[in-house]
């Protein structure tokens, strides 16, 4: 009888399963289970549901509920993919001694049958992005838009806003087809997602107004403490996908500047990837081996060192056990939300790395081997 195995895509900070017809995983599952049939490997794919913005603990506890949810103490091997936070979601529940439920039995259980923890893009020794959101003018800006998702007049501000950008499909003729394109899909896509999803959406708001507690534990210097009390499973393989991407302005090309809305993106996919550049100067990122780094730096195309990210989080804070790959992708991109012909308004950070459904593919390849690799058979 073939051994049941089950993999669990966790989500990362903002994250959810999808609201609408919208995945945070944009297209993984079908990609990662043809990877997974050409390594001969059987699987169930789940896509978790997640607190966007909660604590670590908090999230750790909502993978264990979806892990009990879905039968998962029933099988006989446990995978976890987490991208971003996500990945640190994992590697707390899968810890040595681990107490996130008052039945305790429940972790131990888990962590038996787990056989490998894959992290993608993940902030492992933190990120300067989440100091800048714990400044006064961070905090303000994330209490400005809880406050307007959580109200109703905030609600019909925000809907009222989308529905009035997806008028610009009107002015096509003056400015262009292929101009507003992008604008107008994305405008109707927002529109269809707080009407058709109904309260899905708001709830999504709701719980980011209610739990922030992941912003500081992301900090580099809280993340020292993590990293102190989170440790290893001596049965469970642990391995990273890392990503880096273009330096700003590098990667673009001409056609980038006819767009209005992607000018508009990259700018702040430019502010991003520069706060990001900011190591803290009290808790530099560990240096990875030498060996791990020296097959990839002469094949990357850019500078890896402690300015390198991608756009979210450092290059080399998402270093941690076994390096599959260093991919040219922005944060988004690892995930499915990079421009292509069935997802044309995915692009939200549009990064000049020019990751395409090649790489996509790649990518998965490499997600789908390692667990082969850490399989049982």
């Amino acid at each position: 009888m073939m051994k049941r195995r089950q993999i669990y895509l966790v989500p990362g900070f903002l994250g959810f399963s999808n609201i609408g017809g919208l995945n945070y995983f944009q297209g993984v599952r079908k990609v990662l289970s043809e990877a997974l049939a050409r390594q001969g490997v059987e699987a169930e794919i789940i896509e978790c549901r997640t607190k966007p913005t909660a604590s670590i603990r908090h999230r750790a506890e909502r993978l264990v509920d979806e892990v009990c949810k879905n039968g998962g103490l029933e099988a006989e091997e446990l995978h976890f993919v987490g991208h971003s936070t996500g990945g640190l979601d994992a590697r707390l529940l899968c810890t040595p001694s681990v107490r996130l439920h008052t039945d305790t039995h429940i972790e131990r259980d888990i962590v038996a049958r787990t056989r490998s923890v894959i992290t993608m893009a993940t902030p492992h020794f933190g990120t300067p992005l989440a100091s800048f959101f714990m400044t006064v003018l961070g905090r303000q800006l994330l209490e400005a838009i809880a406050a307007l998702a959580t109200s109703r007049s905030g609600q019909m501000g925000i809907l009222g806003t989308a529905q009035l950008v997806g008028l610009t499909q009107g002015a096509r003729e003056l400015i262009g087809r292929d101009r507003t394109r992008f604008l107008d899909t994305v405008s109707k896509k927002f529109v269809s997602l707080t009407t058709e999803s109904g309260e899905d959406m708001w709830a999504y708001f709701r719980e980011i107004a209610s739990d922030q507690g992941a912003m500081v534990q992301l900090m580099p210097e809280a993340m020292h403490l993590f990293n102190a009390a989170v440790t290893d499973y001596q049965t469970i393989r642990y391995s990273s996908l890392v990503a880096i991407s273009p330096p700003p302005l590098t990667g673009y090309n001409a056609t980038d500047l006819l767009s209005p809305v992607r000018i508009a993106l990259a700018a702040v996919f430019i502010l991003l990837h520069n706060t990001t550049a900011s190591e803290h100067r009290h808790y530099p990122y560990p240096n990875p081996a030498e060996e791990v780094l020296a097959s990839y730096e002469e094949a990357l195309p850019y500078l890896l060192n402690s300015r390198s990210n991608d756009g979210i989080v450092p290059t080399l804070s998402q270093v941690y056990g076994r390096v599959i790959d260093i991919v040219v992708a922005d944060h988004l991109d690892v995930v499915g939300h990079f421009k292509r012909n069935d997802f044309p308004q995915g692009d939200w950070l549009p990064s000049g790395s020019h990751y395409d459904r090649a790489h996509f593919e790649k990518t998965w390849d490499g997600v789908a081997e390692e667990i082969m690799l850490a399989s049982d058979g």
